[in-house]
């Protein structure tokens, strides 16, 4: 008899073979509506009586979780980095694991953080869009394709109206030194391709063993060497009742006072009103950050107006690879339970 399967995120079909041949599958959640379109008693009714539950994006309080278990659910998935929309203590107290997808956009992510420090080092969202805006620009052409014969073609005179003293011309990555705040699955990412653009690594993770760290070309240090001795500081820290604010004046008294600061990890580590003091105080140089203590962030709020800081919209962990890298572990994770096997990626609670 084929077991009960609800499904609210993609697998790739290789993997769906095997599990189409042990499952009555129903799809359920954001893969049957579409994202943003499902509430979670949406999600509890259509994923009721199931044996399997595997999420995507969809919330699961401890009252969902515990009436799937009491109507037969025993296999538990949720196919995210960081499982944050399930009541984990409803999942122990059913005597459940919970099968995750880890690094599952690592690289996504890693690629968008060095994006988002050459952005910050060269400048480039405040001159892309001061140009956008019509700032420095020439008088207006008859014919923009006929162009007049010069070798050396440039701006024009450097002088106070000049792009390059409004903008600035920024730095090269290049014999910096990038700290790397949690060692992780995406910090690591982040510190290899750091490194092949001729950076100096330094790494704070407390729980991760230096050599593992020093293997990769970087060096483990304490939280004040990092903090002192970087230019730049990418957060990878996760959201747990130790590392939520944790990141606040005390941090910023001790960067340099040129350092950037990068995020695309969460804006919950950051205590948001040093933040922003740091910012206009130039206790720091700048920022480039992805993710925000509220989404949208309010049109009223203070980064938007800042010259020195880079904001783009939560966007680093999605691109169109990602659905399948997690797809692809979560479907791994459904095969071993079908098959009785051990699963690979089972979440272990932090505090």
């Amino acid at each position: 008899m084929k077991k009960k399967l609800a499904l609210c995120t993609p697998i790739p079909a290789k993997q769906m073979e095997y599990i189409e041949k042990e499952c009555e599958i129903t799809i359920c959640g954001e893969l049957k509506h579409g994202k943003g379109n499902v509430t979670e008693d949406m999600t509890r009714q259509e994923c009721m009586g199931h044996e399997l539950v595997v999420l995507g994006d969809e919330n699961a309080g401890a009252d969902t979780i515990t009436a799937w278990a009491e109507s037969g659910m025993k296999f538990m998935g949720v196919a995210k980095g960081t499982p944050a929309t399930v009541d984990h203590d409803a999942i122990a107290k059913a005597g459940l694991e919970l099968s995750y997808t880890p690094g599952r956009n690592r690289v996504a992510v890693a690629e968008f953080n060095i994006g988002l420090m050459i952005a910050a080092a060269r400048r480039l969202a405040l001159s892309s869009t001061g140009l956008a805006r019509g700032e420095h620009l020439g008088a207006p052409a008859g014919d923009v394709y006929q162009v007049p014969d010069v070798k050396n073609v440039i701006w024009g005179p450097l002088d106070e109206n000049h792009p390059y003293t409004d903008y600035g011309i920024g730095f090269e990555l290049y014999g910096k030194t990038l700290g790397i705040a949690g060692y992780g699955a995406i910090g690591r990412e982040v510190a290899v391709r750091a490194k092949a653009f001729g950076m100096e690594i330094l790494a704070y993770d407390p729980y991760m063993p230096a050599e593992k760290i020093e293997a990769d070309g970087a060096k483990a240090v304490d939280l004040d060497t990092m903090l002192a001795e970087s230019d730049m500081v990418s957060l990878h820290l996760p959201v747990l009742p130790s590392t939520k604010g944790m990141v606040n004046k005390e941090w910023f008294s001790k960067m340099k006072s040129s350092a950037y600061l990068i995020n695309t990890a969460r804006a919950a580590v950051i205590d948001q009103k040093d933040f922003v003091e740091a910012l206009q105080n130039k206790e720091i140089a700048g920022a480039a950050i992805d993710v925000y203590w509220q989404e949208p962030i309010p049109a009223n709020h203070p980064l938007l107006a800042m010259r020195n800081v880079t904001l783009t919209p939560h966007m680093a962990g999605l691109t169109t690879d990602v659905d399948n890298w997690s797809g692809t572990m979560m479907g791994d994770e459904v095969i071993a339970y079908l098959k009785g096997e051990p699963r690979k990626y089972i979440w272990k609670v932090k505090k």
